[in-house]
């Protein structure tokens, strides 16, 4: 085998020296591993590149945009949910209906300070966002949130409010239903995969 291999090289040596002028010179590089002849060759790089289908293009596209606002609504749910913690804790330490109205009014006032100019440049896919991952963290809807806090008839006004820009304060949090995919991109963030 190792004749045969050598002949071939001499033979497309001489036929490649002999018609230089028409054809590249070939060399063919072999190796004999085990008895078996394995022949080596580079070859050039291969770019392939494929469109996508449309509907995969788009359905990425939209997975994309939700993580993303997910993403920036998520810390404010998480904040949400500890201070409403907060909140009921010190409103079982309060006896009285007009200090509550005060503790929750100074809680407001807070509230307003720091997060009301974050919150306002939401758009509205990450308001409504924001109202379902408020559910999650607190185990109530916001409208349930604002009536234990700040009372019914606030509740109903923010409702009313909402229901004219086309949110749902009363809307629940659904994690194996419609807000699967919150879902999921919540529990990435959770474990530092996003």
């Amino acid at each position: 085998m190792k004749h045969i291999i050598g002949f071939l090289i001499l033979v497309l040596g001489i036929a490649s020296s002999s018609s230089a002028q028409y054809y590249p010179r070939v060399v063919v590089i072999a190796r004999i591993d085990q008895g078996d002849t394995v022949y080596m060759a580079s070859l050039p790089l291969l770019t392939v590149e494929a469109r996508m289908p449309r509907d995969i293009r788009v359905s990425e596209r939209k997975y994309s945009k939700l993580v993303n606002h997910v993403k920036k609504v998520y810390p404010y749910a998480k904040i949400a949910g500890l201070k409403f913690q907060e909140y009921e804790e010190q409103m079982a330490l309060v006896t009285s209906e007009q200090e509550q109205r005060a503790l929750m009014k100074q809680a407001e006032e807070e509230l307003k300070a720091e997060f009301e100019d974050d919150i306002r440049s939401l758009t509205f896919r990450q308001g409504i966002i924001l109202i379902k991952l408020v559910d999650r963290e607190t185990g109530n809807s916001s409208y349930e949130v604002i009536q234990e806090l700040r009372g019914k008839f606030l509740a109903f006004f923010w409702q009313t409010i909402a229901r004219l820009f086309g949110y749902d304060l009363k809307s629940r949090y659904d994690p194996e239903g419609e807000d699967s995919e919150i879902e999921e991109i919540v529990l990435l963030i959770e474990s530092g995969q996003l």
